[in-house]
């Protein structure tokens, strides 16, 4: 074969190849398109679309039942892709109680159950702490701080995630009109409405009814000395009052139906920046408010949004009556949440955009974000609606008695006649856990290994975990 011949081969050889190469990566780069939205080939090697789960538990190392199945997996904290529609989901691990939901895969998006808690059959109890005269307690957003509050003013801050929990007493009696002056008794004889936690577990503002007069002071229990009182300081009468930063340096006001903010440090009150508010709720520096305004047809209620620091406020829509609004994060997308009457309308943040309306059964009086934004919980009295954001829909349930709160970011808890009982978030694997629990006061799971609650006036501890 002569050399011309040679080379030609070789050409083509080469030709051959790259076009097989150039070829090979564009299908590989289809199939892995395919696979990121979704597409899968089933038993039948027939191609559709499905999407994946991820799942883990509290303990790890619980077993996973899909459909009835557990040969594809045998332990928690995984993922798995399945055919998209409905799915029925069992958990169980040696010695735990059992969990189960039925969730629905849709096409080609992630689904996350990452809040199963199985809880230990065989629990040991302990009294770790004999408060004197408690009359109310609270919890820090990490579960990891209660403060007892008792009828003089001297409370209680106790650390919760330590196998020996360790206690201190703090002097309140300077920031409250309650036990102001009374040097020889002091008594606190207020009656706290209300106490939110700001996200640093340190500060807690307090709403106190002291006969018929309200305040609200913003209580530093790592620092009482930094404490203050602050319808005191502004002379002022707060409709409402929330936080806006981590550190509470920073608040959000009503006052005469005027928004404002307060610079604590400083304690200075911004200019007006909104009038004839009803309502308001705020997301880092972005607020969300419903005001009212009168033109020839009488008055109107409408919804705006504006920044801290900026003083234009945009107009997003109008209503009839009034509302509630609230505002959240999930994943990387704003959320605006409106509750008029019944109807629950879920909008995009940065162009209001319509995802969905929900009509309920009732209409609710509350309105609160859960841990993430992954869920929107509304309520009046004991009835509870639940918008989970995961799976866009909501679902309606009933809490067993109105003393109730949050027993870990996703879990709710309910006294019923002594009995604590415990939900996750949409009311779903309802367990009774433990009897004789005292009634108005919280429970709480702190770092996973203790369930803390009040029994006979005592705090008593229960291990989660197998010793």
């Amino acid at each position: 074969m002569d050399q011309d011949k040679i080379k030609r081969l070789q050409s083509f050889k080469v030709i051959v190849s790259e076009v097989i190469m150039v070829v090979a990566v564009i299908l590989i780069v289809i199939v892995l398109a395919l696979v990121v939205s979704g597409y899968w080939l089933n038993s039948d090697f027939k191609v559709e679309r499905q999407g994946l789960l991820q799942i883990s538990s509290i303990p790890t190392g619980a077993s996973v039942e899909i459909d009835g199945d557990t040969s594809w997996l045998q332990r928690t904290n995984t993922s798995k892709v399945l055919t998209a529609g409905e799915h029925t989901i069992n958990l169980a691990k040696e010695g735990y109680d059992t969990w189960s939901k039925t969730i629905n895969i849709r096409e080609g998006l992630l689904y996350r159950i990452h809040y199963p808690r199985l809880f230990l059959k065989e629990r040991a109890s302990e009294k770790v702490m004999d408060p004197n005269d408690a009359t109310f307690a609270t919890i820090s957003p990490d579960h990891d701080t209660l403060l007892i509050v008792n009828s003089t003013s001297k409370w209680q801050v106790i650390s919760l995630n330590n196998e020996k929990i360790t206690q201190r007493t703090i002097n309140v009696s300077a920031f409250f009109s309650s036990s102001a002056d009374q040097t020889e008794t002091d008594n606190f004889n207020g009656q706290i409405l209300s106490a939110d936690w700001a996200r640093d577990n340190v500060h807690i503002l307090l709403k106190v009814k002291n006969d018929d007069a309200i305040e609200w002071v913003l209580l530093d229990v790592a620092n009482i000395k930094n404490s203050i009182n602050l319808s005191k300081e502004f002379d002022a009468s707060f409709d409402d009052i929330k936080i806006v930063n981590n550190s509470a340096s920073s608040l959000l006001v009503l006052k005469n139906q005027n928004l404002r903010r307060i610079d604590v440090p400083n304690k200075q009150f911004s200019a007006i920046m909104a009038e004839n508010v009803v309502s308001f709720d705020h997301f880092e520096n972005e607020v969300v408010f419903l005001a009212t305004k009168s033109d020839k047809s009488g008055n109107s209620h409408y919804l705006a949004s504006t920044k801290i620091g900026d003083d234009n406020n945009l107009e997003l829509a109008s209503f009839d009556s009034g509302a509630q609004v609230l505002i959240s994060k999930f994943y990387d997308e704003k959320y605006i949440t409106i509750v008029n009457a019944n109807l629950v309308s879920l909008y995009k943040e940065t162009d209001f955009e319509k995802v969905n309306d929900f009509e309920l059964s009732f209409a609710p009086k509350r309105i609160k974000v859960g841990h993430d934004g992954e869920f929107i919980i509304m309520t009046d009295g004991t009835k509870i609606a639940t918008l989970d954001m995961e799976a866009l829909e909501v679902k309606e349930w009933e809490i067993a008695s109105s003393d109730y709160g949050w027993l870990d970011n996703d879990m709710l808890y309910a006294i019923d006649e002594g009995d604590l009982v415990v939900y996750d978030f949409d009311g779903l694997n309802r367990r009774d856990l433990t009897k004789n629990v005292t009634s108005n006061f919280p429970a709480t799971i702190t770092d996973d290994k203790w369930l803390y609650y009040f029994s006979d006036g005592k705090l008593i501890r229960e291990w989660l975990i197998a010793r």
